[in-house]
């Protein structure tokens, strides 16, 4: 799969969302078969530039090629600027976000917001594209409710105002991420556009990524929610599509790979702040445990790393000699 002048080794991405795409996740992730991994949203309000959360963001140190930094803004200026600066700062691609369906980033006209807006999009996806020399490319919904359900119009749009590839999430914003992802429009979408086309929603196994693909004929797939606690996801659905049996880890891999996730956020966000951060992923790893709740109230109340570590090797060596898989 291309993106531009740009070679993805597979066509599984990760998504990028806010508090779980940051530099450890990505690296890993990139390191189990993903083919390219979004980083987590960048405000292109200026204001916003030198927060810790922001400069955290744009950190991009000793992440893989092709990098990808996800921008959100609704004025085309801003936005272009933004593009430049992340580009400057080791971007190789630029994604627009145009798909969050957060109250307080729609209320600000921005994310999925922007669809009820054709005359705008065109205005911030021309911009971005003539402001920078790298591929843009583009993440929607399928509209903003059912009632305007114009994902096949902004995606022709992204096409002529020059967008690289799109990645459509099958819901619209009203839906949030209640019930079930719909991939019709995303397969209309493939139809009536020339540019790659990344389906994203519900894909959470081997046997629902052939299937969304199948439905669909989309070029490539975008995982997000699955991934959590699972970033070997990538590799389980990339073997299984080029005809291997989908094969779950061992339970002592899937302690390794926490591990290494944990170490990394550690090292990331510091000794204060990383086992903080690390407690959601440590939950996300041990769920369908037997115990996973208890285990996970105890984590919660554990506050270094030392301590973290500890409490994890504890859980899963109950589990690692017996080989009981999570239900």
């Amino acid at each position: 799969m291309r993106i531009g002048t740009h070679r993805l080794p597979n066509n599984l991405l990760l998504a990028p969302m806010a508090g779980v795409s940051d530099l450890p996740f990505r690296r890993l992730c990139r390191r189990l078969g993903a083919g390219l991994a979004v980083s987590e949203m960048v405000a292109a309000n200026a204001a916003l530039r030198t927060t810790p959360k922001t400069l955290r963001r744009l950190d991009l140190a000793d992440e893989p090629s092709p990098r990808s930094v996800q921008i959100l803004g609704a004025d085309p200026r801003a936005m272009a600027e933004a593009a430049r600066r992340n580009l400057d700062l080791g971007a190789d691609i630029i994604d627009i976000n145009m798909g969050c369906p957060a109250k307080k980033v729609c209320h600000v006209a921005a994310g999925s917001a922007l669809l009820r807006d054709e005359a705008k999009v065109a205005a911030i996806l021309e911009a971005v594209v003539q402001a920078v020399p790298a591929p843009v490319t583009l993440k929607i919904r399928t509209g903003w409710d059912l009632h305007s359900r114009n994902g096949v119009r902004i995606a022709q749009i992204a096409e002529q105002s020059g967008i690289q590839a799109l990645t459509v999430h099958g819901r619209t914003r009203a839906c949030g991420f209640s019930g079930e992802a719909e991939y019709a429009t995303i397969a209309e979408i493939k139809q009536r556009v020339t540019i790659p086309v990344i389906a994203n929603g519900d894909i959470d196994g081997p046997e629902k990524a052939r299937q969304v693909l199948a439905q669909t004929g989309a070029d490539g797939l975008m995982i997000g929610r699955a991934a959590r606690g699972r970033p070997w996801i990538f590799r389980e659905i990339g073997g299984f599509l080029m005809g291997q049996p989908p094969t779950a880890p061992s339970l002592a891999e899937r302690l390794a790979v926490l591990k290494e996730h944990l170490h990394g956020l550690y090292d990331f966000y510091g000794e204060r702040q990383g086992p903080r951060v690390a407690r959601k992923h440590i939950a996300w790893y041990c769920k369908g445990f037997p115990g996973g709740a208890e285990f996970r109230s105890r984590i919660n109340a554990l506050d270094t790393a030392a301590e973290q570590l500890a409490a994890v090797e504890q859980f899963f060596s109950l589990w690692v000699n017996r080989e009981e898989p999570a239900t």
